[in-house]
């Protein structure tokens, strides 16, 4: 783990959201913050006036900029009082970071969902490759909740231990992140297009969808108290998904384009049972618009508490699944020596190798995985 300054909780972590990387530091008292890539500098305002009144800092860059730098200098000052007038800030202090794109193939991919807060574990498991990790994909439910803005910190705080802020990270919301009052802040401490948890990524020749189902159970469960309206928000993803298609040229049939993965924190092209069983016809239009005009090589999911690779037509496919879906997300509370799985992928064009892995090193699915030529 690198050297992390007072003022910040964690490094800062390289989120990656269309054409480019926002860069998200957590810290422990109101600073005011800004990136420098190269001679630009990028500032995480509002309106033109800096943000200091944020346990977060969230600060975009073009992914462009950044691949060609392959550094970032995080500059910060600390504000002991915000005034009208003559406001007491510290000198600016500096945290320099190297960033290494996804740029060669074969790539290094870790899959973590489910980690319910947890930390030690995931991040154990997801220490797989070592130095040789390209991209972490965290994908859904790694906070428990969203009742306390400290659950966030679990989320970066498994980013930076296995990135040190210096390679991309993929971030997906899970049902149990919508839960809470702080639900509603999750633009100001994630990943977002526009505020939106769902959008595209292209990271070297990876194009990728991450899509949120939201909740598991219709709108007007007892559980949910009336707060929440997902049904309607699933209905505007499909209507995006049409628009992601009707730009096909400048997403996934880009240039350089080579995979095309989808990631989601619920298999929705599975079948559930009472009160989970929701949305069919809304889940089989999502993996039949995938199916018929993106054609991913793969989906990665969590959710399940479980860890399977779903084949196209077997006995999980309930929707038309657009492709193989990898659930990589066990948890094993019984097994003290393995608590904890995820998914170790390793990506080539045509191909990857899928390793089921646990914190511990017990490697429980080993599977290669060879895409349909198009």
């Amino acid at each position: 783990m690198k050297y992390i300054p007072k003022e910040f909780v964690t490094t800062p972590i390289v989120y990656a959201v269309k054409d480019t990387y926002q860069i998200i530091v957590p810290v422990s008292c109101e600073t005011v913050m800004w990136v420098k890539v190269g001679d630009r500098c990028f500032y995480d305002d509002s309106n033109g006036i800096l943000r200091s009144a944020s346990s977060t800092h969230k600060i975009t860059v073009p992914q462009q900029l950044l691949n060609k730098e392959k550094k970032y200098t995080v500059c910060y000052r600390i504000i002991y009082e915000r005034r009208p007038y003559d406001t007491d800030a510290g000198d600016v202090m500096y945290y320099e970071s190297d960033f290494r794109p996804v740029e060669n193939t074969p790539v290094h991919i870790y899959h973590i969902a489910d980690a319910h807060n947890n930390v030690g574990q995931p991040v154990a498991a997801g220490s797989y490759f070592g130095d040789k990790l390209d991209l972490l994909i965290l994908n859904g439910d790694i906070p428990n909740h969203s009742g306390d803005i400290k659950y966030f910190t679990a989320i970066h705080e498994i980013a930076a231990r296995l990135t040190n802020g210096e390679i991309p990270v993929v971030f997906s919301r899970g049902n149990h992140d919508t839960r809470g009052i702080f639900a509603e802040k999750i633009e100001e401490h994630t990943p977002t297009d526009s505020g939106r948890s769902y959008y595209t990524f292209r990271l070297g020749h990876i194009w990728g969808i991450v899509l949120d189902c939201g909740e598991d159970k219709c709108d007007n469960d007892p559980a949910y108290g009336h707060t929440i309206c997902c049904s309607d928000f699933r209905q505007r993803q499909t209507e995006y998904i049409k628009s992601v298609i009707a730009n096909c040229k400048s997403e996934y049939e880009a240039e350089g384009v080579e995979n095309r993965i989808v990631v989601c924190h619920v298999p929705f092209t599975e079948k559930f049972e009472y009160p989970f069983d929701i949305e069919n016809d809304t889940y089989t239009e999502w993996a039949r618009l995938l199916r018929e005009h993106v054609h991913p090589q793969l989906m990665l999911c969590g959710h399940t508490h479980n860890a399977y690779i779903s084949r196209v037509g077997g006995e999980k496919d309930d929707k038309g699944q657009p492709c193989t879906v990898i659930v990589a997300s066990k948890t094993n509370k019984k097994d003290p020596e393995a608590l904890f799985y995820g998914g170790a992928i390793t990506l080539y064009s045509r191909c990857c190798n899928v390793k089921i892995t646990s914190d511990s090193g017990h490697i429980m699915i080993d599977e290669n995985i060879v895409f349909d030529k198009e």
